[in-house]
């Protein structure tokens, strides 16, 4: 789908675009955060409550016998979503967070030894630092960082001298797409290189699997985590993508119902279901599982290529203009990466505006962007700032939504984001 050519009938899908924000229609540029919701997300959710409305995996009747079906059918169109081999290999979470830690618990707990090394980068998510390092700590795996270019992206070259600096690394986890500065890493280079060395291989995909077509073969990863509510579904549900061979040999970090297959009084009387349920202990939130599942299908109906392609095309808008119109008043930190992410702090005869000042101020206006830190707190060190301001861009933003941050950044002063608070 030609997405310029078609952008008020995509908007017209997003029924929040119909709201306002500060007196002003809203103008949203914080899908880095969450995505808004199309009708057919809102509808296939609805759908559980108003029609399915049991649970799965349990009864004997009619209508949990629906629920299973559509259930196993959401996690078939995941696994097709992400080119995954079979649908065994996609475990439902509450998100990447969570997956991102139960990968960590179950590796540190079960293929990692004392002495071994866990690497990742100092501009990732929280969530792909600290369960390797606040775990690893307690049984003596290091965690290490790999060399990064003056501007923050990582490199082939860069990921290879930090192997070789670091023999011991048995772990490499990266996000496919940074959150703050929007880099793309080559991710199915990086897969290969760990393949080769035995190296296992764990991506953050959470900035990525809605913006650009994923292929967890071709990437060679060993484990895949993002949520559902970065690409248009519900919050609360996610995706675990694992290498069969691995989820079935490795043993779940969380136990109860409907995991198990049998077990009595003795410790050593347990015994799993097969995989993934073995993975999805207690009710799983099922109409979010429907709802991203149709986000899914929505998104491939538009094209991922072409909503990447839109976001670019966007972000050429903003970057022309505020080299005409702001290159005095806004650092950029981001201009080269390759996504709709633009990360940046505005800055009033020389003064910084503390982000977070500008963001409110940009709420005035009616613009939803974020600032802070972004959840990656040892960004700060790369970019020598304290905190940004980040826009994101996405399939239901138009030229005009980019004119007014633009426009709003322009009139912005020191006293101007200050006065809306007194």
């Amino acid at each position: 789908m030609n997405i310029r050519e078609n952008i008020e009938t995509i908007r017209q899908d997003f029924p929040i675009l119909e709201r306002e924000m500060s007196g002003h229609p809203v103008d949203y540029l914080d899908s880095c955060a969450t995505t808004l919701k199309p009708h057919a997300v809102i509808d296939e959710v609805v759908r559980y409550y108003t029609y399915l409305g049991s649970n799965a995996h349990r009864g004997d009747y009619e209508m949990s016998a629906q629920v299973d079906y559509a259930f196993e059918g959401a996690r078939k169109t995941m696994m097709e979503f992400i080119h995954a081999s079979r649908k065994e290999e996609i475990v439902f979470t509450s998100g990447t967070t969570e997956g991102l830690n139960m990968v960590a618990l179950m590796a540190i707990d079960q293929l990692l030894e004392k002495g071994d090394a866990i690497m990742t980068a100092e501009t990732e998510h929280a969530s792909s630092i600290l369960p390797w390092q606040y775990y690893g700590c307690k049984k003596g795996i290091a965690t290490c960082y790999m060399h990064l270019t003056d501007e923050g992206r990582i490199t082939l070259d860069n990921f290879k001298k930090s192997l070789d600096e670091n023999p011991n690394t048995k772990v490499v986890m990266v996000a496919q797409v940074s959150n703050v500065l929007g880099y793309q890493v080559p991710v199915e280079e990086m897969g290969a290189i760990c393949k080769e060395r035995g190296i296992l291989f764990v991506v953050d995909g959470a900035q990525a699997v809605a913006h650009t077509p994923v292929d967890v073969q071709k990437m060679n990863c060993d484990f895949y985590c993002f949520s559902g509510h970065k690409m248009c579904g519900p919050t609360g549900i996610g995706v675990l993508y694992g290498r069969f061979e691995l989820l079935d040999k490795l043993t779940p970090v969380y136990f109860g119902g409907e995991s198990n297959a049998r077990y009595y009084k003795d410790c050593d009387t347990l015994i799993l279901r097969r995989t993934p349920l073995k993975y999805e202990s207690g009710t799983q939130p099922i109409e979010a599982a429907l709802g991203m599942a149709a986000a899914a299908r929505y998104l491939k109906k538009i094209g991922l290529e072409n909503i990447h392609e839109y976001e670019l095309f966007l972000k050429r808008h903003f970057l022309e203009r505020a080299e005409k119109e702001l290159k005095d008043k806004v650092k950029l930190y981001n201009a080269t990466s390759e996504s709709g992410i633009i990360t940046f702090n505005v800055y009033d005869n020389g003064q910084l505006i503390f982000p977070q000042d500008m963001a409110s101020f940009l709420s005035s206006k009616g613009i939803a962007v974020r600032s802070g830190q972004h959840c990656a707190k040892l960004m700060g060190d790369i970019i020598d700032a304290p905190g940004t301001v980040r826009a994101s861009l996405y399939l239901y933003n138009s030229l005009e939504d980019v004119d007014r941050l633009v426009d709003a950044l322009k009139e912005a002063t020191v006293e101007k984001c200050l006065d809306i608070f007194f």
